[in-house]
């Protein structure tokens, strides 16, 4: 009965590693896009240049990088 458990409870974080590795990574990158928006809003405010600092502009910053702010801002004062 203890090695059953023992098996089961093995797999189980076998199974849900991967998607909590993935979650961890999505939210390292969320941060570091919301930095990427502090230094641009904080650099941006001499010339006129911000975008708002919220959950969606951080993911597509974190996810995309400086191409990331790029989009973001083509979005914001292009279109």
């Amino acid at each position: 009965m203890v090695i059953a458990a023992a098996v089961l409870l093995n797999l189980f974080f076998r199974i849900i590693r991967l998607p909590l590795k993935w979650l961890v990574k999505a939210a390292l990158h969320a941060a570091v896009g919301f930095v990427a928006l502090f230094i641009l809003n904080f650099i941006g405010s001499w010339i006129g240049v911000e975008l708002e600092m919220n959950a969606f502009n951080a993911l597509i910053t974190g996810l995309f990088g400086v191409p990331g702010v790029l989009i973001l801002l083509v979005i914001k004062y292009i279109l």
